[in-house]
Order: C-alpha cells, then sequence, then structure tokens
C-alpha cells in the first residue's frame, strides 16, 4: 500500500460542517483539498468554517447548554464511556486515517485512540467529584460554594495527534456540563469528520460541535461573545493570538504551547538506558513534531563523547523516514512544505554558525519518498547557547547536544530559554534527582524516562509554553466556575 492509496471505508463519507446534531455544508469559503504530507498529493476534500459558520456553531452549543448542564452527572460520564467503547472499537481505522492526513506512522498512531478512550473513561468517573465547600460563618449562617459548567467551550487542537486530542479534550468540560466546538486542525482535518460521524449522535444535539477551517476560523471562535472559555493546542504565536482575541470578551484561555526542552544526564547515569532515551525522548517517530521533545540534549563532559557517538549510530538505525502506512515505519514526514523548510532552515544556520552536524541533516533519498515532506532524524553537537537551534523550537526533526561541567551554569542555560514545558534527568542517585527537579523551570518532569504522559498526571508548562493543566483532575475544574452562596438562618 503506499501513502496515496486510501482503503475502501477509512475516509468519512461526511465532508461537512457537524454542528447541532446535523450536517451543513459551509455558508461561503466552500471546500479545500487536504494534502497526504507523504506525497504530497490531494486525499479529501475538506469543509472550512468562516465566521458566520462558526456563529452557527456555538448557537447551536449555546442552545444545547440549557438542557445538558441539567443532564445528571451519571449520564453524563455513561454518554462518555459510550463514546470510549467507539473509539477503541474504531481504532485502526482512525490510526491510518491520521497517518494517511499527517504523516506520522500507523503503527504509533494505532495507541492515540485508545489514549484518548483511557482519558474519556477517566473524566467520565470523575463527573460526579465537582464539588464546593462549606465555609464557617458563626451560628445563624450558612456559607457554601458550589461549581457551575460555565457555558460554551471552544477546543483549538494540533496537527500531531489530530484524533487524540480531539476526542480527549471533549471529556473534561462535557462531564462538568459545558457544550464544546473542536476545530480541526487546517493541516489535517480528516480524522475530526471521522469522529463526528462515529460520536456525534451519542451526545443530544449541539452538546458536541466539529469544525474544519483555518484561521478566519479560529478567530471567529475565539472573538465569540457565547463561548465562555477558549482552549488551544499549538505553537507560541498563535496561543499569543488568542489570548489578544479573547481579551475584548474576556473569556479565560488555557493553552499548551511549545517547548525547548532540556534533558540532563549526569555522570552516574545508566549510560545505556540514557542513550535509549535520548533517542526516544527527541520524538523522531514523529519527525520531532511534538512539544513535549526533549529537543535539547545536556551531557556531562565525562560521559559526553561515549554518549554522543552511541546517540548518533542508534538514531538513524532506529528511525529512518518511511511511508506513514506502512507498519515497519518508525519515522514518518513532516506536516507540510512550509515545516520542511523551515527545518531545512534551521539546518543550514546551524552549520553556518559552526555546529557540527552528526547525522542526518538532509532529506532522504529513497525515491518513494521523493514528493512527500521527509527529511533524515539530525543531531547537532558543538551547539553554542547562542545559536538560534539552542533557543528556538524547531517543531521537527533536530536534537542539539551540549556538554557541560558546571552544575550551576549547567542550570542557568537549561533555564534561558523562554520555554517551560517538559524537562528530563537522569542520574541514580535520588537526592540529585529531586534537586535538579526544583531547578528546572518547566511544568512536567521526567526522572530517567521520556515522552510518557500518564492519565491523572498535571500535564502542563511554564512561561510562554502554556497557562493550566490537562490530562487530570485540574481539567476538570478548569471548565467550571465558583458560585458562593450565603443563607442566613432564621432566629431561633
Amino acid at each position: 500500500m503506499t501513502a496515496f492509496q486510501v482503503p475502501a471505508g477509512v475516509l468519512p463519507t461526511h465532508r461537512d460542517l457537524y454542528y447541532g446534531g446535523a450536517w451543513h455544508a459551509p455558508k461561503g469559503a466552500g471546500y479545500a483539498a487536504s494534502v497526504a504530507p507523504a506525497t504530497g498529493r490531494p486525499i479529501a476534500e475538506a469543509p472550512i468554517a468562516e465566521a458566520a459558520d462558526v456563529a452557527a456553531a456555538v448557537e447551536a452549543a449555546h442552545a444545547a447548554f440549557a438542557g445538558w448542564r441539567k443532564v445528571l452527572p451519571m449520564e453524563r460520564g455513561a454518554l462518555l464511556r459510550r463514546a470510549a467503547d467507539v473509539l477503541r472499537a474504531h481504532a485502526d481505522e482512525l490510526a491510518l486515517l491520521d497517518a494517511l492526513d499527517t504523516g506520522n506512522p500507523v503503527t504509533m498512531l494505532a495507541g492515540d485512540a485508545r489514549f484518548a478512550a483511557m482519558g474519556l473513561d477517566y473524566f467520565a468517573g470523575l463527573a460526579t467529584e465537582i464539588k464546593g465547600e462549606t465555609i464557617p460563618m458563626g451560628e445563624g449562617s450558612l456559607n457554601y460554594t458550589i461549581r457551575e459548567p460555565m457555558g460554551v467551550v471552544a477546543r483549538i487542537v494540533a496537527y500531531n495527534h489530530p484524533l487524540m486530542f480531539a476526542a480527549m479534550r471533549l471529556a473534561a468540560p462535557l462531564a462538568a456540563g459545558n457544550t464544546v466546538v473542536v476545530k480541526a486542525p487546517d493541516q489535517a482535518p480528516l480524522s475530526l469528520l471521522r469522529l463526528a460521524e462515529l460520536i456525534g449522535d451519542i451526545f443530544p444535539p449541539g452538546v458536541v460541535n466539529f469544525l474544519a477551517g483555518g484561521r478566519a476560523c479560529g478567530e471567529a471562535l475565539t472573538a465569540h461573545p457565547l463561548v465562555r472559555k477558549i482552549t488551544l493546542i499549538g505553537g507560541v504565536p498563535t496561543g499569543k493570538a488568542v489570548m489578544r482575541n479573547a481579551a475584548d470578551t474576556l473569556k479565560p484561555v488555557l493553552l499548551e504551547l511549545g517547548g525547548k526542552n532540556a534533558l540532563v544526564a549526569y555522570p552516574d547515569a545508566d549510560i545505556e538506558a540514557l542513550i535509549r532515551g535520548i533517542v526516544q525522548g527527541m520524538n523522531f517517530t514523529w519527525a520531532g513534531q511534538s512539544c513535549g521533545s526533549t529537543s535539547r540534549v545536556f551531557l556531562h563532559g565525562s560521559i559526553h563523547d561515549r554518549v554522543l557517538d552511541a546517540v548518533a549510530k542508534l538514531v538513524p538505525e532506529r528511525h529512518k523516514p518511511g511511508l506513514p502506512t506502512d507498519p515497519a515505519t518508525t519515522m514518518g514526514s513532516l506536516i507540510s512544505q512550509a515545516q520542511l523548510d523551515k527545518v531545512e532552515g534551521f539546518v543550514r544556520e546551524a552549520l553556518d554558525d559552526g555546529a557540527r552536524l552528526m547525522c542526518g541533516g538532509r532529506r532522504p533519498t529513497d525515491p518513494d519518498l521523493a514528493g512527500g515532506f521527509f527529511y533524515e532524524a539530525t543531531v547537532f553537537a558543538d551547539v553554542d547557547p547562542k545559536m538560534r537551534l539552542a533557543r528556538e523550537e524547531v517543531f521537527g526533526p533536530i536534537m542539539s547536544v551540549f556538554r557541560w561541567d558546571d552544575e550551576d551554569a549547567l542550570f542557568d542555560q537549561v533555564n534561558a530559554v523562554d520555554y517551560g514545558l517538559t524537562g528530563s534527568i537522569w542520574t541514580r542517585d535520588l537526592d540529585t534527582a529531586h534537586r535538579a527537579a526544583a531547578r528546572i523551570e518547566s511544568g512536567y518532569i521526567w526522572i530517567n524516562n521520556t515522552s510518557q504522559h500518564f492519565i491523572g498526571a498535571p500535564f502542563g508548562g511554564v512561561k510562554q509554553s502554556g497557562i493550566g493543566r490537562e490530562e487530570c483532575f485540574q481539567e476538570l475544574l478548569e471548565f467550571t466556575q465558583v458560585k458562593n452562596i450565603n443563607v442566613k438562618l432564621a432566629s431561633a
């Protein structure tokens, strides 16, 4: 099977917008081809929502909110569990669809639908845990708080895991009693349309709504006065734009943004595990298109050369670009020509600045990949902290390796960037691990591990890597607002 041959039954049957429990043709902009990154060829037409479509979807969600908020928490949870069961039943076809539309390997994408189903089950179980407090006020007075849903929530998701993000990010706001409008990434909208086909009618009309479109769609969602909260998984510039557009209506935001994440290795680390962890942490499988990738690797001088050489050997052995629909593929393509151009620009500049190329640094020569947006897994050494490659997120398959000897200088360098999403620490010493974790300015730390997410553990960043936490109980509370009620009791 080549990357552009689409098996029967994989593409969504509907190619319109889904809101109010029905499918609707775009009101103005029409349709555009979704392109397979592995070939550069169109797969299928997808709808383009603009302001009028957004208004219709938001109004449908707003109308549904009055009834949905009254649905008992246990019943909301039961519907979420039904949606989770559907995702599991269709996990393989959804993985293939996302492989076609994103360029990521189908074998790895098979886990996305199942992880999203876990998230739906998790928040289904928390639906009854949205509780308030009683506050002592003395005799003759009762004071208590309740948590209420906010209304219409808009969730804008990213192209690296479109199905997983769209499905999983429905769970918390729905469990809390909100209605939701999800915007697909314009680079990879097809799995969201299929998701609408699979789970849309599980919920009452207007409770879940799915839009596809570009910048105009996103801007209309962030500015609409009936949208009570806006969330984004995306880059820092987009996050800033969302905050600006949300300011006029003073709606709160939840942002999971980019990262320039550090992996710090101490001399006493388990070297073989460290080498595997460095390669895993870069997320080369996704062509480095992962906000949590540990793209800056800091090796102590005593182990630097040995580990660097081993990593540079292992990377091309383990991650060779291939067709995303091939189950043997361990590294996919970049999402677009623009992203490929960006990666090539970073490589050229790094070479000009004097960084040492250890492996990769070019497009693959395989003729079967010539039409796609592929780039080899790339490792640079001798990277200076002042280089652009050391400071800016690439969102591509480029790892930078640094040598360190002084621990204070190390953490100054680790924390010098504007990002703070993840970090990874490798040492056998418990005291060292905890001290290092305290010094890294990020929201999520692995010790002797990388890349894994755990349902129930808060994920999110500090500094310009985001606002708020997801995948945990706190995410549920993000979609509630507190009301205080004071009761003056009659005199005895």
